[in-house]
């Protein structure tokens, strides 16, 4: 693994999760209030003024959409002081908008950092994604299996029935046939309505939250950043990009791709050491939501090293009125 002397990830971490801490506070504003939208912008905002105040020269690889689409951290956006080490930053200021808006469970903010050029540039497309946590042999399931083989290979890496499998698969209408076929193994599956980077981590954690394995289709920029924990926590994970038309194809080849058939590994999709925080919206399975009292409001975030394997918890408490 190369990775440049001058990435301290240990001493990044810190301020990277306050990044996502500030966009956490800003959206809490808007839980349950309808509007999607609102909620994204205040994150968005959020992030970005704390991203700024960070000693870093970063550029927005994974973002809010293409410069002219998206009015702040678009893909290419350059953030941070200018001074410091050179990083890729991957983003989403609000995972689960919807889930936001609705006060539905985990939604969450989540960023991720690492040393310029390590992590994949993935156009905004969709991906089909297949993950597992840790403790596995290499490649004991693969997208080029079928889902009821995903399981069946799963269920006997484990040395247990496919009756003991629970699959986590984002609720869409072109999941219908996957979804049929895993019941036809005998596997439990939890349909989750947004949010498949949470729904991937799941996987990691899976004595808590009794994710044995995610798959299904979803967004490609998603991808990297559910990649990116799972290299910090541990786990496999593989993406293949998916394109409906040309002009996805030209985002690809924009963003500097030439295999449009190719299946990335976890490691492809981040290639050196990475630093991701994320800290809840909404209460679920991964942190706490945002917490409101008369005087404080409290937030709880993940921070993770793929370096050092660590995951530390924080808590923490902004007063609201001075004494």
């Amino acid at each position: 693994m190369n990775t440049p002397v001058d990435f301290n990830d240990r001493m990044l971490s810190l301020g990277l999760a306050r990044v996502s801490e500030a966009a956490a506070h800003a959206s809490a504003d808007l839980i349950g209030r309808g509007d999607e939208k609102a909620a994204d912008q205040a994150a968005v905002n959020a992030m970005r003024e704390q991203l700024n105040m960070l000693d870093i020269k970063g550029v927005v690889v994974i973002g809010e959409g293409e410069r002219d689409e998206a009015p702040m951290l678009y893909i290419g956006e350059e953030v941070g002081t200018g001074q410091g080490p050179a990083v890729d930053i991957a983003l989403d200021p609000l995972e689960g908008t919807t889930l936001t808006a609705l006060d539905m469970p985990n939604a969450l903010t989540v960023i991720a950092m690492a040393p310029r050029g390590t992590l994949l540039h993935a156009p905004d497309v969709y991906m089909e994604k297949l993950a597992i946590g840790p403790g596995y042999e290499k490649d004991v399931v693969s997208l080029e299996m079928s889902p009821a083989e995903r399981v069946n290979a799963l269920a006997k890496a484990q040395g247990v029935t496919p009756r003991d499998i629970t699959v986590c698969i984002l609720d869409r209408e072109r999941h219908q046939e996957m979804i049929k076929e895993v019941r036809s193994t005998g596997a439990a599956i939890r349909l989750i309505t947004d949010g498949d980077v949470a729904g991937v981590i799941h996987c990691a954690e899976a004595e808590a939250t009794g994710i044995d394995m995610y798959m299904g289709s979803g967004g490609a920029p998603e991808g990297v950043l559910a990649a990116s924990a799972l290299k910090c926590m541990g786990g496999q994970m593989w993406g293949k990009l998916l394109f409906r038309n040309d002009d996805e194809k030209g985002r690809a080849a924009k963003a500097g791709i030439t295999d449009l058939d190719k299946i990335y590994s976890r490691d492809e999709l981040v290639t050196s050491d990475v630093i991701v925080a994320m800290t809840g919206v909404t209460n679920g399975s991964i942190v706490k939501g945002v917490k409101r009292e008369p005087d404080y409001i409290e937030t709880e975030t993940v921070l993770m090293r793929s370096k050092t394997g660590s995951v530390r918890r924080m808590i923490y408490r902004n007063p609201t009125k001075r004494k």
